[in-house]
């Protein structure tokens, strides 16, 4: 009898055992990624619909402390893809490989659905699925964003506005409107002027404006700031840059500002080096 019994004892043990393991299997909190190894993965949906995907590059070594890079493209409001940021998560990844890197798209904004608030709430949507999934990508819950133009404005307006946990550690605007309420904009005479402010036709009002203006939501509790901007583009004028820079100097936030004279919308060769070192810099001093 005491064989029998040590041998259903075993059994029975193995049996516990294969129970345990199988629950384990099926709980995401135990599943995580391995850490030690990169992880890539593209187009994966936040959303019901088809523009709200992102492409995800984890940093092999990772931990719990491993921060997030958030790019964000432009396109006024209406065009573009994550595709115009690769340049950009290929730097981070080759430059600052300790960091996490998301490369997002956001629904584009048409005569039946304007941008704001739809865009800012993919933004919020996508930090959300971050935050749900930190454990399993290995990765906190701090972020930076990197915005180009419109991805800029979108940018600046959730780090002041919407970030309700304060996650952001860091923003960086390359030509991005701040100031719908701008004269250069209200007074202007030039139809691709024009066009940036028929992207939010609609409410046309000063409040609505102002409302989704990054230089009338930002708070002394602002994350830090970097801008650059092209003294000539043809799309953002300078005071779109300045203005930000005097209302960050007046609320005492940390802040950078570079104005190239005589680079347009987008620029490259020495200008475009010195924008990556000095955000390589910002991005390793405050996220």
């Amino acid at each position: 009898m005491k064989p029998l019994k040590i041998v259903f004892i075993f059994l029975l043990s193995i049996s516990t055992l294969m129970s345990c393991t199988s629950d384990n299997s099926d709980d995401p909190e135990i599943e995580v990624l391995n850490p030690l190894e990169v992880y890539e993965e593209l187009n994966i949906s936040y959303g019901n619909e088809n523009g709200q995907v992102f492409d995800l590059y984890l940093p092999a070594n990772r931990t719990s402390a491993t921060k997030t890079v958030i790019l964000v493209h432009g396109g006024g409001w209406t065009s573009g893809d994550k595709v115009d940021m690769s340049p950009y998560a290929a730097y981070i990844k080759d430059q600052m490989p300790g960091y996490a890197v998301v490369n997002m798209n956001y629904r584009l904004a048409d005569n039946d659905n304007p941008p704001y608030p739809m865009q800012i709430n993919d933004i919020t949507s996508v930090v959300n699925y971050l935050e749900t999934n930190e454990n399993f990508y290995t990765i906190s819950d701090d972020i930076g964003f990197v915005g180009v133009s419109a991805g800029a404005h979108l940018s600046l307006l959730w780090s002041y506005a919407f970030d309700t946990d304060n996650q952001v550690d860091m923003v960086c605007s390359v030509v991005g409107p701040t100031n719908f309420t701008d004269p250069a904009y209200l007074n202007n005479t030039d139809p691709l002027l024009q066009d940036i402010i028929d992207a939010f036709g609609v409410d046309p009002s000063i409040p609505f404006l102002e409302e989704a203006s990054p230089y009338h939501r930002v708070t002394a509790s602002a994350p830090p700031t970097i801008l650059f901007y092209g003294g000539q583009d043809p799309l953002i004028p300078t005071s779109q840059g300045t203005a930000m820079r005097d209302k960050l100097e007046e609320l005492n936030v940390t802040h950078e500002f570079t104005l190239y004279p005589t680079e347009g919308h987008v620029w490259f060769g020495l200008n475009l080096l010195d924008t990556t070192l000095k955000l390589k810099a910002f991005i390793e001093t405050h996220l």
